[in-house]
């Protein structure tokens, strides 16, 4: 939290895994952001950011990008400015999906997997996916607009056995808030 009661501004998603061993397919895992109406927070996203791509508006943009894992430090890296972020929106969903394009993948298969979400210095939650070891994507955090026009952040690690498509349209109906 940036004071008592100003919610969240500017917010940091990074997401790391060990590369598959040699001679194994690669492990790509990828962040997805879904952003809803303020009029609908749980209906269908209103769009996505994943994939190397950014929000509409700039306020969401995805840094990094890996396919394979490989690297120090972070692997894939997403930066939410909420203050920045239209009225007309009113929640974003952030979540985790694994590629399933060489076969099924959990996330207990993907060695040291991690994820971490941190405003400025303030690290607001952190998880090694072990709780959803037999999942296939997860949901890693929540944040809704109050009606002051703060942003509340929920960590909300829940998982899915789904591919990365299919993901994003269960994405909203994330359990809470």
């Amino acid at each position: 939290m940036t004071g008592l009661n100003r919610g969240v501004g500017k917010v940091e998603i990074a997401l790391k895994w060990d590369p598959s061993p040699l001679g194994a397919p690669p492990h790509d895992l990828d962040l997805i952001a879904a952003t809803y109406r303020a009029d609908d927070p749980r209906g269908e996203p209103a769009y996505l950011v994943h994939f190397d791509s950014r929000s509409p508006d700039g306020t969401i943009t995805l840094q990094r990008q890996s396919q394979t894992g490989q690297g120090f430090g972070a692997d894939e890296v997403m930066t939410l400015e909420f203050a920045r972020i239209a009225p007309a929106y009113g929640r974003v969903v952030v979540g985790v999906a694994i590629q399933q394009g060489a076969g099924r993948r959990t996330f207990g298969e993907v060695a040291n997997t991690g994820v971490q979400v941190r405003e400025g210095y303030t690290d607001l939650a952190a998880d090694d996916f072990a709780g959803v070891a037999d999942a296939t994507a997860a949901t890693v955090a929540e944040f809704v607009r109050e009606a002051a026009g703060t942003w509340r952040f929920r960590p909300v690690v829940q998982g899915f056995d789904t591919d990365p498509a299919s993901f994003s349209a269960l994405m909203g109906t994330v359990a809470g808030s």
